[in-house]
């Protein structure tokens, strides 16, 4: 990827030597970082080296003269550079952002204006999240509906304590996985992985490392569904479960867009779910699940960069089968010293969700010891 802000811009902070410097260090890095808990070949799975970001997030700078600019924070975090263009978002996105620019300006919509986000689908389609700092009355309403028409998009004024949706707020994504496709609705302001073409190769790898494994599934930190729904053709029933409300309620509706009916999603924490399990406490969101029916050797879990805790870690560790996707290689590492007691590592894999960045997602598969 070519980029006129490197050095400058605090979006990409590894950049010298080109992609695959950046990448091989980010390998040997990890290879060294997990060899005490795995000594066998990590799959690497690279990204696109450009247009590769379908979920993207700018600050509005004002200037003299009504003038405004996309702005990101300055490398050394000093200050904001201003941006004509990124290389990291889609060519949608990246076609759209001079174009939304100048609509804005000309329908005089900027005033109090701080931030835009952007969510693509791989289709084209666009959510743009404008934010501001003052409310939004009916004459807003009517000139952004214009520039809806104009560029084809939907459009999303967000301010204290309100959100107006011109159009809707979502997209629809779809994935391709092994020749099999899955339909997604990415609603703007919640979490979706933001590099499509690598998420379907995460799905991928999950895939083949559960394959030939019998029983139910149970998935921790299901999310929208985004990897639940592949694994319904792989299990018998799964069981999911997520503390956001919003999430599960996309991933049901995800699960009604693919016709799948073998998973019951549950809207509790971990530490709410262990205790329902063992029976320490009743919860009325577990009443219609009939636990006992449930024949589950494994577990998928797909954490936020804290990652699990002890107890929650102890508790995976009853599954014959784990399957961890993990966001923050320094968590996995400390929770490895405790799966690591119970089971054994076959396979771990190396997503560069985040090129020309530090940040890498790992996947790991344990199997339980004694097991064949």
């Amino acid at each position: 990827m070519e980029c006129k802000y490197f050095g400058v811009c605090g979006s990409c902070r590894v950049y010298e030597n080109g992609y695959e410097a950046q990448l091989s260090d980010k390998v040997e890095l990890n290879r060294e970082r997990f060899s005490s808990f795995y000594s066998g070949e990590i799959s690497v799975i690279e990204s696109l080296q450009e247009h590769y970001r379908f979920r993207s997030e700018f600050k509005i700078w004002h200037v003299e003269d009504n003038e405004m600019h996309y702005a990101m924070n300055n490398i050394e975090k000093n200050g904001v550079v201003f941006v004509e263009e990124c290389p990291q978002v889609s060519e949608f996105i990246s076609n759209l952002m001079p174009k939304l620019l100048a609509a804005i300006s000309a329908h005089k919509i900027g005033f109090k204006l701080f931030a835009v986000d952007f969510l693509s689908s791989s289709s084209g389609e666009i959510v743009v999240s404008l934010i501001y700092h003052r409310k939004l009355g009916d004459d807003w309403h009517v000139e952004v509906s214009e520039i809806s028409r104009e560029l084809g998009i939907y459009i999303i004024g967000r301010s204290r304590g309100q959100k107006v949706v011109i159009g809707q707020d979502s997209v629809l994504e779809t994935l391709n996985v092994n020749d099999a496709t899955y339909k997604f609705n990415h609603i703007e302001n919640s979490f979706t992985q933001p590099n499509p073409r690598v998420n379907e190769q995460m799905i991928a790898w999950a895939l083949k490392n559960f394959s030939n494994i019998s029983g139910d599934l149970l998935e921790l930190y299901c999310g929208a569904g985004n990897f639940t729904i592949p694994f319904s053709q792989k299990f018998n029933k799964i069981l999911a479960t997520e503390v956001s409300k919003s999430s599960i309620n996309a991933a049901k509706a995800n699960m009604l867009l693919n016709s799948v009916t073998n998973i019951e999603f549950v809207r509790m924490s971990v530490e709410e779910f262990v205790l329902a399990l063992d029976g320490v406490r009743v919860f009325n969101r577990m009443k219609d699940i009939d636990i006992n029916s449930y024949n589950i050797k494994s577990i998928f879990v797909d954490p936020p960069r804290s990652g699990m805790d002890n107890a929650s870690c102890e508790f995976a560790a009853r599954y014959e089968h784990i399957l961890y996707i993990s966001c923050n290689p320094e968590t996995l590492v400390r929770d490895l010293d405790i799966l690591s007691k119970t089971h054994f590592i076959t396979d771990m894999a190396l997503f560069d969700q985040f090129p020309y960045t530090h940040h890498v997602e790992m996947g790991v598969k344990l199997i339980q010891k004694g097991l064949k």
